[in-house]
């Protein structure tokens, strides 16, 4: 079981960002990484051409409960503020995503602009901007043509490896660092994709999870037939997949417009459970929880982040955003999730493992009297 340990909200500086770009439906614009002593997290957001980093202490602070477990922030302290030095992009950012290397030490940031352009940057784990690797990947396109929405996923066993979606070129690019590995052809536009964890039957770097339209399909990048589609799932024909996550265990959430997650199996390509209308509104962020992969984190496209038992169909907490969500993101390891507001607050939530509570005599320890 899980528990919000706090809610903390800081705001953006309005000299740092002071309009943030509309971008797109899907919240792909926030990543975050907790240092390693716990005492702060880095909170990476993008605007226009730009990225810029905002570290915000997570000092421990009392919960405060509302109505239905809905949680009310406390005020967080702004240590550091300031634009990533790196080469900006020629278009509005669509997606970025911050990655561990098979060093502890170092991180790799990728960006992907709404024209499919890829930026990577190797970073100091510390939060500071390090110029050891830095490379760039133009789509095979040349960009040309209208923009649109772009995601971006990194495999979590090679790091060097990602994958690069342009929804309306219905494309999906896979890279190892800067040399061009295959393109996916996609029937409907790509909305969201996930490398997928622990998958019984492959590779979990080769094995990758795309929404489009009402389906969701399984690509592996080993295959040549049917052009690397491995399976195909159709959902309610104009109910719309946004987003798709997987979980340690290899189970895969998607969730859209019909305001509906639904747990799948991997070894039978059977849903496992269906939580329907778990949202007010339609659903653009998942996030299957570290610390116990029965919990997922749910974002809807208003201003709801809540987090649930899918298997009983619960909530456990929510909160609420001031506006709009721009960016929604999870750390990769540990449950300590955020959203970034268009008024220009970023929410971040820290949670752990419930403790149990066990009835023990006072008088008796270990099964002996004292």
């Amino acid at each position: 079981m899980v528990e919000a340990k706090s809610l903390r909200k800081a705001v953006v500086p309005s000299t740092l960002i002071q309009n943030p770009s509309p971008g797109n439906l899907q919240s792909t614009r926030l990543a975050l990484h907790v240092s390693k002593d716990g005492s702060s997290c880095w909170a990476y957001v993008a605007s226009g051409c730009n990225i810029y980093k905002l570290q915000i202490s997570l000092e421990d602070s009392l919960v405060n409960k509302g109505k239905e477990s809905l949680l009310i922030p406390g005020q967080a302290q702004l240590m550091d503020s300031s634009l990533v030095n790196r080469c900006p992009h020629r278009s509005e950012i669509q997606s970025i995503v911050l990655a561990e290397t098979e060093s502890t030490d170092d991180l790799m940031l990728g960006s992907v602009d709404s024209h499919g352009h890829l930026i990577v940057s190797k970073l100091d784990a510390t939060g500071k901007d390090v110029n050891r690797l830095t490379y760039s990947v133009l789509p095979q396109d040349g960009g040309v043509g209208e923009g649109s929405w772009a995601g971006l996923c990194f495999s979590p066993s090679q790091s060097s490896m990602a994958a690069v979606a342009r929804s309306f070129c219905k494309t999906v690019d896979v890279y190892d660092q800067d040399i061009h590995v295959r393109t996916l052809h996609t029937l409907w536009y790509p909305s969201s994709m996930n490398f997928i964890q622990n998958l019984f039957h492959g590779n979990e770097s080769s094995i990758l999870a795309i929404t489009e339209g009402c389906q969701l399909t399984i690509w592996d990048l080993r295959m040549k037939e049917n052009g690397g589609c491995l399976h195909r799932i159709c959902g309610s024909p104009g109910d719309v997949y946004y987003t798709v996550c997987s979980s340690s265990t290899g189970n895969i959430a998607v969730g859209g417009a019909d305001r509906t997650v639904t747990i799948f199996d991997p070894r039978r390509w059977s849903a496992l459970s269906r939580w329907v209308h778990c949202s007010k509104y339609e659903i653009t962020g998942l996030a299957f929880s570290s610390i116990d992969p029965d919990y997922i984190y749910i974002q809807g496209v208003d201003y709801e982040v809540f987090c649930g038992q899918w298997k009983e169909s619960t909530k456990v907490f929510s909160f609420r955003g001031d506006s709009n969500w721009l960016g929604f993101s999870k750390c990769p390891k540990r449950d300590v999730l955020g959203g970034w507001c268009d008024s220009g607050s970023i929410f971040i939530a820290d949670v752990v493992a419930k403790e149990t509570e066990i009835n023990t005599p006072k008088d008796f320890v270990n099964g002996y009297a004292e």
